[in-house]
């Protein structure tokens, strides 16, 4: 893949404008509210995961709307706590699979909460358990354009509000430290956790890798890689929906939720990536209100920094929660 995105010096300077709706704010308010006053308490289930290194949690909790939402909670051994914390958020497509896939972060010592995504999970990896229960009126293929005529039916609406609910469940257990909780995942994880940073003040650090979800108004049209290239092909269609599909977009916009976190965050970017373009990294990373630093990995496509880059990431955390 050529590079096809400004060049690095533009990318770091890269600030665009955002088109963020004067109700933002309450529209999140509102929608959280809601969610948590109809919440009820998570069940917690031990599960045989034939891992004889980790306590092994099917977990299910109220996400929007009370809507029920399934998880992995992994635990070192033996673990009282309260110990750091790290939930993640997953990729476009994939679902929550085996525990036996996620021991990255709870084999560095810490409580370790994966979520899965409402309606996903039969793209890649080993399946999801969540079904997405709410219907929608005319969409492209994908879950990019699900509801996308009104902020309120839009399918993100519903998965930041379990994702936010997740850290509610992860405030409740003793195997946690409250004040020590980050949010991370890649692509649409990092879409996610961006928003979770902020919408929950309690997050202390942020990980997002190669994030997607953000500047819409630059990646619909820049790159003709899925899942922005939904949009392209819905807009081709719904000719004249443009204007109230940018409006339902600016509800949720990476660069809006960047410019009210306020934990550190660590990114990546990888400048050949055509699924999620540079400057919609960048545009992010440069709106972040907090303190934000950014690995950059200049000759790869969306994989970024794989492996090298949790390491990374890890010593990164080890640092800010100890």
């Amino acid at each position: 893949m050529p590079r096809f995105d400004f060049d690095l010096a533009e990318l770091r300077e890269y600030r665009p404008k955002t088109n963020e709706p004067a109700d933002f704010d309450a529209f999140w308010a509102d929608t959280l509210a809601a969610s948590r006053g109809l919440a009820v308490a998570p069940v917690v289930t031990p599960y045989e995961s034939f891992l004889t290194g980790f306590d092994v949690f099917d977990v299910e909790f109220s996400g929007f709307e009370g809507q029920p939402v399934k998880a992995w909670l992994i635990l070192p051994v033996g673990a009282t706590g309260p110990l750091p914390a790290v939930i993640e958020y997953n990729g476009y497509g994939g679902g929550r699979g085996f525990p036996h896939e996620h021991l990255a972060w709870p084999a560095a010592g810490y409580a370790y909460f994966f979520m899965d995504t409402r309606g996903q999970g039969s793209v890649w990896g080993s399946g999801g358990d969540t079904p997405d229960p709410v219907g929608s009126g005319p969409a492209s293929p994908g879950f990019m354009t699900r509801g996308i005529e009104d902020p309120a039916t839009y399918y993100y609406r519903r998965v930041h509000t379990d994702a936010v609910l997740a850290v509610d469940v992860m405030l409740g257990l003793a195997q946690v430290d409250p004040d020590r909780i980050a949010v991370c995942g890649g692509s649409q994880g990092g879409g996610i956790a961006l928003a979770v940073a902020g919408l929950h003040p309690t997050i202390v650090a942020v990980m997002p890798d190669v994030p997607f979800l953000c500047h819409f108004e630059r990646a619909v049209g820049l790159t003709d890689a899925d899942p922005y290239n939904e949009i392209v092909r819905y807009l081709s269609v719904h000719r004249d929906l443009v204007q109230q599909t940018f409006r339902t977009l600016s509800y949720f916009d990476g660069l809006s939720f960047a410019a009210r976190a306020s934990a550190p965050a660590i990114f990546s970017v990888a400048l050949l990536d055509p699924i999620t373009p540079p400057s919609t990294v960048f545009a992010a990373h440069n709106n972040y209100a907090g303190d934000a630093t950014i690995e950059i990995y200049e000759y790869n496509e969306h994989e970024g920094g794989q492996g090298q880059h949790w390491r990374k990431q890890a010593e990164w955390l080890r640092e800010k929660l100890g």
